[in-house]
């Protein structure tokens, strides 16, 4: 792995793809060359045989020919007519003799009138055939061809061979491989130059990035992809799906197969082929969809100077509120605390201020008292309910329903356990505490006794915490209503937080229940189930 990473990082593509396409052109030309090569040689070979026999044949037919071996010197006449005759085809020799073999005619005079070599006249001789052969002669490796004499009664009186030296064959077989061969360093050259124009255009489409850089930056989008909470989807300029992460699928309910599909077919009602028809980028805009509303933002894919592809991002909007939501509770409970810590001061004062008086029998009579109030409530929350989360929320709403003269009495029956680990402390808030300033707020208008009851247990399998309070009560033909985001009794941009805890709770799997009377009060039964569904 090591070294080819080594490989990989040291030629660059352009390297490569030169020496690649080198490699396949230096292959191409040697294989051509070899087979070209052979087949020259076997088509030279065969028409020099051709010419030799042809040649021969002719030349033992000649009358003059014929006539000469019935002198008593036919080497006089014989001699230079196949010397003529040499000349002209450019054989190496033209060679006649007799019957037994005896030379008439040869290239070198000396050897005229001695038995011709090779071994290979028997067939014209013997049994009149007409043929070519390879053999030895005196002159060195040859391609002949053999063509018997006849005399006018029919008899055989003589052989005519006609050569071509082996060696003159291949020479000449060698220089026209070798005029091709400059074809072929052309050709080499161009391929060379062609490789290296080819590299740099690749390069260029590529922006410059060499291939094992591109495989980096695509990991890397990938991992980029995957790990951001909001859903991306890109197209190109045909409107198909080139790229979707794992939150787009989540979120769109989308399957794996999508890509290289339209995206008008997988997400109806998208702006995006508007984004790509018109260039201009969409920011913060709404999308319904799947009872989701989702915040997106288009953006168009520029490539000189016109558009070819979007790329969408988009969140679920609601999740955005609930978390603006816990984050408002959070900081309302903070300013409970703070509340709270004022009112303690303020009685601390009023209790050191009696001192000061030199009033102790009052001073400890509004202690006595103060005392009894908080030990109830402390009696409940610190040692029947174990959960921190629940207490905080607890003391806070106490603190808040004394600044508002609100009578807030948790049930001496009420047990809680620490809340299991999958009911986050943010649920916690947003459902407690909705329920519970709702019924702040539906006693505040009362000219009677302000009053709130909770009572929460998690005897069984479900966590259940029961809000009342002796408020105006709710109008039965608006009680299916509450819940619905926007919908609110009051003045003002109202009507979300019990929407928010009716989300809340269907995420649990569990349910509220709604009780009131006109005149008096409301009841909120919650019932938030301790284990998951997908628990055993």
């Amino acid at each position: 792995m090591p070294r080819k990473k080594i490989f990989d990082r040291t030629f660059t593509m352009q390297t490569k793809i030169t020496c690649l396409v080198l490699s396949l052109l230096l292959f191409v030309i040697l294989s051509l060359t070899v087979v070209y090569s052979y087949i020259e040689f076997r088509q030279t070979e065969e028409s020099t045989g051709q010419l030799a026999l042809q040649v021969a044949t002719t030349v033992s037919f000649m009358p003059s020919i014929r006539e000469a071996f019935l002198d008593p010197n036919p080497a006089k006449t014989i001699q230079p007519i196949a010397n003529k005759i040499k000349e002209e085809i450019g054989a190496e020799f033209v060679v006649v003799g007799n019957k037994d073999s005896i030379r008439y005619a040869h290239p070198n005079e000396q050897k005229l009138g001695k038995k011709m070599v090779g071994g290979d006249n028997d067939p014209a001789l013997l049994n009149g055939e007409y043929y070519t052969s390879k053999a030895v002669g005196t002159l060195g490796p040859s391609l002949r061809g053999k063509a018997p004499i006849f005399n006018e009664s029919g008899d055989i009186i003589g052989i005519v061979s006609v050569g071509f030296l082996l060696e003159d064959i291949k020479e000449n077989v060698y220089d026209r491989i070798l005029k091709t061969s400059r074809w072929s360093i052309a050709l080499l050259l161009v391929g060379i130059i062609g490789s290296i124009l080819l590299a740099r255009n690749i390069r260029k489409d590529m922006l410059g990035l060499e291939p094992h850089e591109i495989s980096f930056l695509f990991q890397e989008r990938q991992a980029i992809l995957e790990s951001i909470h909001e859903g991306i989807i890109a197209i190109d300029q045909d409107g198909r799906i080139t790229m979707i992460n794992s939150s787009a699928k989540k979120l769109l309910r989308l399957s794996d197969r999508v890509l290289n599909r339209a995206i008008t077919e997988c997400i109806p009602g998208t702006r995006m082929m508007e984004v790509l028809d018109q260039g201009d980028s969409q920011l913060g805009q709404e999308l319904n969809i799947h009872n989701m509303t989702l915040l997106v933002n288009r953006i168009p894919i520029h490539e000189n100077n016109r558009v070819i592809g979007v790329v969408s991002s988009f969140r679920d909007k609601t999740e955005m509120e609930n978390m603006l939501h816990t984050l408002s509770e959070v900081k309302k409970y903070s300013d409970e605390l703070r509340a709270q810590t004022h009112e303690f001061t303020n009685r601390l004062h009023v209790i050191s201020g009696l001192l000061q008086l030199n009033k102790i029998e009052e001073a400890i009579d509004l202690i006595q008292t103060e005392k009894q109030t908080y030990e109830i409530q402390n009696q409940v929350i610190f040692n029947q309910i174990q959960d921190s989360t629940f207490q905080a929320i607890l003391l806070g709403k106490v603190s808040v329903a004394s600044e508002k003269k609100i009578d807030f009495i948790i049930s001496e029956e009420s047990t809680l356990q620490e809340i299991p680990s999958h009911l986050s402390k943010s649920d916690l808030i947003t459902v407690v505490g909705n329920i519970i300033d709702n019924a702040f707020d539906a006693v505040s208008t009362n000219s009677k006794t302000k009053e709130v009851q909770l009572f929460v247990t998690d005897i069984g399998e479900d966590i259940v915490v029961e809000i009342s309070d002796n408020g105006s009560g709710i109008n039965s033909q608006i009680r299916n209503l509450i819940f619905e985001k926007g919908f609110s009794t009051k003045n003002g941009d109202r009507g979300v937080g019990l929407a928010i805890v009716q989300d809340t709770i269907d995420q649990l799997n569990g349910f509220v229940e709604v009780k009131s009377e006109p005149e008096t009060g409301t009841t909120f039964s919650v019932f938030i189930p301790k284990k998951r569904g997908d628990d055993v």
